[in-house]
């Protein structure tokens, strides 16, 4: 909210005022949707030093002040995945929004947004280092859990065509643990992290470290909670206009990954590994 901020920076404030602006600079996304009453109590301080705060600013009131900061955040397409990562609280927050009708344009520059940031984010380079690392492992384990899932299951499905000893440690029977007892030194473990950032994949990367074994991570910004166990890190944003997070980036970088990997397997066997496949499937009819 950059415009809140520059206007903010320029006033003259009391000390008190001055801790206002700071807290309402580091939660603007909460101060949306907060009464007067609530920010007070919140800051120690009286409503009315609330109000001063306002019209220091030069809006008549906490009401207009609020209506400012709502309009900012419109502008910044609603992105509160950083500061609301709890599903129910995005959805309580998006319904006090008058969002806009055209949801397919507006999820259109969400998108876009984010997959620039994608790529501005991560380098070919990395991604021909983390296509180096799978085919040069042993086993390669996929972590990904709940709502990261989809991923875990598009790569795990197209890398068994083009490499061996794919391990999908996602199962309604198993835990990664289970399947992750025997890692070493010589495998690598592909993990999907997203806020809000699952315990089990922090276990699972702290087996695969205590194996000695490398970790190529996908989560969504450097500081991330899993990023300290990574050796190859992809920061992907994952934005979303709606409670759940967007994958769309996640998934279109996935895919550059899986893309770079099959460049790298000319004269192995994936020609001959699909047209076995294929050879069974087709008793199916199911592609």
């Amino acid at each position: 909210m950059k415009a809140i901020q520059n206007f903010i920076q320029n006033q003259k404030l009391t000390r008190v005022q001055s801790a206002l602006a700071s807290f309402v600079l580091d939660h603007a996304v909460e101060v949306c949707f907060m009464s007067s009453t609530k920010l007070a109590e919140k800051l120690g301080i009286s409503e009315p030093s609330v109000i001063r705060f306002c019209r220091a600013l030069g809006f008549s009131g906490y009401t207009d002040f609020q209506n400012a900061l709502r309009k900012e955040y419109h502008g910044d397409l609603f992105r509160i995945s950083d500061r609301l990562p709890v599903p129910s609280d995005r959805a309580a927050a998006l319904s006090r929004l008058d969002l806009p009708s055209d949801i397919l344009a507006n999820e259109y520059q969400n998108t876009l947004g984010n997959l620039e940031q994608a790529l501005a984010s991560n380098r070919p380079e990395t991604l021909d280092a983390a296509a180096d690392l799978i085919l040069a492992s042993g086993r390669k384990y996929i972590v990904a859990s709940r709502g990261n899932a989809c991923l875990g299951v598009y790569l795990n499905l197209y890398l068994h065509h083009m490499t061996d000893h794919v391990i999908h440690t996602a199962s309604a029977s198993v835990s990664p643990f289970d399947l992750m007892a025997d890692i070493s030194s010589d495998d690598c473990v592909i993990v999907f992290s997203f806020p809000r950032y699952s315990s089990i994949d922090e276990l699972a990367l702290k087996l695969a470290k205590s194996a000695g074994a490398k970790v190529i991570l996908f989560t969504d910004k450097p500081s991330a909670l899993l990023s300290e166990y990574a050796d190859i890190l992809f920061t992907i944003p994952v934005n979303s206009t709606s409670f759940f997070n967007s994958l769309s980036a996640a998934q279109f970088l996935t895919e550059v990954l899986l893309n770079t990997i099959s460049r790298k397997c000319k004269g192995r066997s994936i020609e001959r590994k699909l047209k076995k496949i294929d050879l069974y499937l087709d008793e199916f009819g199911t592609y």
